[in-house]
């Protein structure tokens, strides 16, 4: 086991000097302090406070994602996260992260000299600063609906996309639908990367036509959806299938502003099924994801990881939720 002596050996400084750049003191210098706790991450070292049952410390960090409210994505998985790791007394923290902040400080770093035993980040973007520290880190974390290959300390938790979709093309074919479109989010992030791939499998699956005019990538909000539905109808969808449901909620609300009936001209699919699904008008079919169990089971994740068990994907199954917003394909299309 690495001990103070030992990075003080390395570095060539006192043992106290190494004492106080691992607790922060005040009369070393920011650069020195630095030096220490990377080197002690280097070698291995574990704090005192680390090492003590009675503060056991996990961070969640959340970027680009609500949270505070009910009615926010974020808000279940964190209270089911809380839920599961309060059982086994450990303290959570939950921090609101930004690059700027990924910029000031190297997440090893930040995990030693906070005594955070193991982290679980939330709405990270791929080129999140942190997205690349972590191909290497000996920290255990969990990911949400991202992934780091070849590191036994990084677990991925999420739903299953691919399943979650084919439920939905499943349901969209059973009513006559071919030209099914899909409104998906940023291509920076990853689990629009899965939700395009798993799109992609399904169509070919159903022996349906993949066409790229029906395809739109933009942002995980309302706002984002008028700009993209005209092209989206122009091109003849009769069925968009929406990589969240506030796209899906976008879309509904531009609809309604164009004259366009849901279901009766086109139906709408979300991916979430947050509490909005159930309260607009049409209520929404969507693709369930529970949130809770998403939070449980990121904990359980890290629990794992933090004993060692290399974990590497944990996948919920989703659940399709059928409302108002789909039906029979118009028989107007049918004829085109």
């Amino acid at each position: 086991m690495v001990t103070i002596k030992d990075i003080a050996n390395r570095l060539g400084i006192a043992p106290s000097t190494v004492s106080k750049g691992l607790n922060d003191a005040n009369d070393i210098s920011p650069e020195l302090k630095k030096l220490v706790l990377d080197t002690a991450i280097e070698m291995g070292y574990v704090t005192k406070r680390m090492k003590k049952e009675t503060r056991k410390r996990l961070c969640i960090f959340v970027e680009n994602m609500q949270y505070e409210s009910p009615e926010d994505f974020g808000f279940d998985i964190i209270l089911g996260f809380k839920q599961a790791a309060l059982r086994d007394n450990w303290e959570v923290t939950v921090t609101s992260m930004s690059p700027l902040l990924q910029l000031r400080d190297p997440y090893d770093r930040y995990m030693v000299k906070n005594s955070f035993h193991g982290g679980f980040l939330v709405g990270f973007a791929l080129k999140d600063p942190w997205m690349a520290q972590l191909k290497n880190t000996t920290i255990p974390t969990v990911l949400f609906d991202n992934y780091i290959t070849k590191n036994p300390n990084i677990a991925y938790v999420g739903t299953d996309s691919f399943e979650g979709i084919d439920l939905a093309i499943d349901h969209l074919t059973a009513l006559g639908h071919t030209k099914i479109a899909l409104l998906n989010g940023s291509p920076d992030s990853m689990v629009t990367i899965n939700r395009y791939d798993a799109y992609i499998n399904s169509m070919q699956s159903h022996d349906l036509k993949i066409d790229k005019n029906l395809v739109a990538h933009g942002y995980y909000v309302e706002d984002s959806a008028k700009y993209h539905l005209p092209t989206l109808i122009e091109n003849g969808a009769t069925a968009i299938l929406c990589g969240n449901d506030l796209l899906a909620v976008g879309v509904i609300k531009e609809c309604e502003r164009l004259n366009i009936k849901i279901p009766q001209e086109l139906s709408v699919v979300g991916f979430d099924n947050l509490p909005i699904a159930a309260e607009i008008s049409p209520a929404l079919t969507t693709i369930n994801q529970d949130r809770i169990d998403l939070g449980r089971n990121s904990y359980a994740a890290l629990y794992w990881l933090i004993a060692k068990v290399p974990i590497s994907r944990s996948l919920l199954r989703p659940r399709l939720i059928v409302r108002d917003s789909t039906a029979q394909i118009p028989s107007a299309a049918l004829s085109d």
